[in-house]
Parts: C-alpha cells; sequence; structure tokens
C-alpha cells in the first residue's frame, strides 16, 4: 500500500502524511525533505544554485526509489505531479490523495514565508494581497488537471482537524477495498 499527498505548497500535506501514516501503521517521508537529506541543501537553495531543471529531475529519482518501498505514505511536493512520469507512477504504484485549500487560506499561509522558491521575491519585495492571491489562483488553474486526477480529495477547512484525519482513513480504506489492494 502506497498513499500519496498532493496538493498546493502549504496545503498541510506534511502535516497530515504523517499523522496518517501513524493511524495506518505505515512508514512516512516528505519527498522535499528526502532531497534536502541527499542534498544537504534546502530546496530553495537547489532552486538557487543547481535550478529547477535539475530539482525535478532529482525530484522524480528520489520517488521512484521511496516508491519501490511498500506500505508507505509520501507526502509530496507542490509541483512534483507536474511531471506526467510522476504522475503515472504515482498512479499505477497507489493513491493519490489531494488536500485541497482555498486561494485565500493558502496565501494567509505563504504572505511570510521565504522558503518558497516560487513566492520568494514576492514575500521580499511585499507584493499585496490582490496580486499574490492572483498568483496562487493562476497556478491552481494550471495544476487543477493534475489535482483532478487524484483517487480521494479532501477539504480540510471545511472539518476540524482531527474530523479531517478520521474522514480521510476511512476514505482510504473504503479505496484500498475498491482496488482489492487493502
Amino acid at each position: 500500500m502506497r498513499i500519496y499527498f498532493t496538493g498546493f505548497m502549504t496545503s498541510g500535506k506534511s502535516t497530515i502524511g504523517p499523522i496518517t501514516a501513524n493511524v495506518m501503521g505505515l512508514n512516512f517521508y516528505d519527498l522535499d525533505k528526502e532531497i534536502q537529506k541527499r542534498e544537504s541543501l534546502t530546496v530553495t537553495k537547489i532552486f538557487e544554485t543547481k535550478g529547477e531543471e535539475y530539482f525535478r529531475k532529482l525530484e522524480t529519482k528520489v520517488l521512484e526509489e521511496l516508491s519501490d518501498e511498500k506500505m508507505i505514505v509520501i507526502s509530496l511536493g507542490g509541483g512534483t505531479i507536474i511531471n506526467g512520469n510522476n504522475l503515472e507512477l504515482i498512479k499505477k504504484k497507489g493513491i493519490l490523495i489531494y488536500i485541497k485549500v482555498s486561494p485565500e487560506t493558502l496565501y494567509e499561509r505563504l504572505k511570510h514565508k521565504t522558503d518558497r522558491p516560487i513566492f520568494k521575491e514576492m514575500v521580499l519585495n511585499s507584493v499585496d494581497k490582490d496580486d499574490f492571491t492572483d498568483k496562487i489562483k493562476s497556478m491552481l488553474i494550471d495544476r487543477e488537471k493534475y489535482y483532478s486526477q487524484a483517487d480521494i480529495v479532501i477539504e480540510t477547512e471545511k472539518n476540524r482537524f482531527g474530523n479531517n484525519i478520521d474522514l480521510l482513513v476511512k476514505k482510504i480504506k473504503k479505496k484500498l477495498y475498491e482496488r482489492n489492494i487493502g
């Protein structure tokens, strides 16, 4: 059983992922953290010093290696599934869960973060809320064709955190039963 969490940056993948893994008795990996360990650099530094193309190739390599393990939960990077090969691998090997969060909530979570390469300049230059939110909305629209391929969608703003985990585990078990891979 392999469970993959996708969603926009700061959607909660790295928070919900390990809790879900713990509840289900699975190992947990955060893809970005695994990449950072291997490179001894933050994702931002990798982008700055080696470029996005290098990062995306490394991301695919690490994803493939982790996906060889069974009984895991992996929190993907915000853009991991944009690579068609990654999405194909994920869909073939496991269950893809999309954590859906509103652009306004994403803005509140991102507005002071300088550790996100795509938004670093906007944060440092104090770009106004509307422009920042428009950028988030634009990226969400671009990524929707990938996110929409998730097996399970969970909107975390609709329920309390504990309820989200309970609901999610039930949906995962149902999906596993449907696929007869539980």
